[in-house]
């Protein structure tokens, strides 16, 4: 089920991603875009705030925290719950350790600490939250969603 996730997560933050560019003559964005690596619009990427939110903050969310600030360090990446747990799934900090990715620092956050802040995309990674999320009055321009089971149930 952690492998489905993994693949699920990169599909989903696919469209917000941006790709480091350092080599002009293999850069996507340039030859797609018929452009000069000077104007390419990875060079000149906004620093995006993505709040990733679900029921326990202890699995899906803190995963997709790790591979989004693994795809690109400039994003502000946080996740948060609704009833967040008392600690992150071990088991999720162990699957994320074997594709390369530490989240074993990371830690539930209860979702009011981010209300006051404002946010380029809210993504909800579980359909328990979809009928809270509303609930979330924060400056967001973009949400998202994604509902997937609860790999923290797993066996």
């Amino acid at each position: 089920m952690f492998i489905e996730i993994d693949i699920l997560a990169i599909k989903l933050f696919k469209s917000i991603i941006v790709m480091n560019c350092n080599d002009k003559n293999n850069c996507i964005s340039c030859k797609s875009e018929n452009l000069k690596h000077d104007n390419c619009s990875i060079n000149k990427f906004d620093r995006k705030r993505i709040l990733i939110i679900c029921t326990g903050n202890s699995c899906r969310s803190q995963m997709a925290e790790g591979w989004l600030f693994s795809f690109d360090e400039r994003l502000d990446v946080y996740s948060a719950g609704i009833r967040p747990e008392k600690e992150v799934n071990p088991y999720a900090i162990k699957v994320m350790q074997e594709v390369g990715i530490d989240i074993s620092q990371n830690y539930p956050k209860f979702v009011d600490v981010f209300i006051n802040d404002a946010f380029d995309y809210l993504i909800t990674v579980c359909d328990n939250i979809r009928d809270v999320c509303p609930i979330f009055t924060g400056n967001v321009k973009q949400r998202l969603h994604i509902g997937f089971e609860d790999p923290a149930d797993a066996k």
